[in-house]
């Protein structure tokens, strides 16, 4: 059975998804058998490559709150992400385009080491202080992956490598109607949208696996709000009372 994830590593709810979905994936009896392909899709297709800013001041720009508010919705996400054992930090993140990071991914992809390139990524951008928008941390960050620092940086160099890939992967996801991250789809027939509690993701795997009809679990989270960011770079955070 095929998983494909689309995600965005901007997006907080795509690095809490992940270990959610991991989570949820490691309790399938059927886990061996399962292939989990992650797809590119930028939040914000639009921002030119090379404008970086604090992640704060963009959402409260973006938002029209102030900086202090802007901080309240970062420790919101923060505290459900440190819920699943991950690190957060709040406040001094930046913020840029995500198109060279994808089309570094494809490379991954293409020699085997996407996830775990995708998840020192994701660490570097919200755990550590480190910018995944310069150059040289994507370079070591590959490396660390297992890539080839010169084909790497070759990838890097070309603004044409791998951007078809990209944008195929970006069609693809309007076809099947998502319009926000992260969007798992299970063996191109079932759904689920935003980053479930861990359980969620084993009662899909399941179903998929036994090939009934799902019930609906695109965008709704179990109490009913959607953990999960959208075009717009709104990121909904389940109210107090729901799973974390």
């Amino acid at each position: 059975m095929r998983v494909e994830i689309w995600s965005d590593i901007a997006c907080p709810w795509c690095y809490i998804g992940k270990a959610r979905f991991e989570k949820g994936l490691e309790s399938f009896a059927h886990r061996a058998d399962v292939e989990v392909v992650h797809r590119s899709f930028e939040l914000d297709p639009s921002h030119a490559k090379g404008e970086v800013a604090p992640v704060v001041d963009m959402l409260a720009a973006k938002f029209g709150r102030s900086r202090q508010e802007a901080l309240a919705m970062e420790e919101q996400v923060a505290s459900h992400a440190r819920s699943e054992g991950l690190g957060y930090r709040v406040g001094d993140r930046d913020h840029g385009s995500t198109f060279d990071i994808h089309r570094l991914l494809h490379l991954a992809k293409a020699r085997g080491r996407q996830d775990e390139l995708l998840s020192l990524v994701y660490r570097a951008n919200f755990a550590e202080e480190r910018s995944v928008y310069d150059t040289e941390t994507l370079v070591d960050l590959a490396v660390e992956a297992g890539l080839d620092e010169a084909e790497s940086r070759v990838v890097l160099g070309d603004a044409d490598a791998y951007a078809e890939e990209v944008r195929a992967d970006e069609r693809e996801a309007a076809e099947l109607g998502a319009t926000g991250v992260p969007f798992f789809v299970l063996d191109r027939r079932y759904g689920v949208s935003g980053g479930q509690p861990a359980e969620v993701f084993t009662q899909a795997l399941e179903q998929a696996w036994q090939g009934r009809a799902i019930t609906p679990l695109a965008g709704v989270a179990e109490d009913g709000q959607s953990a999960a960011c959208d075009t717009d770079g709104a990121c909904e955070v389940p109210q107090a009372g729901g799973h974390s």
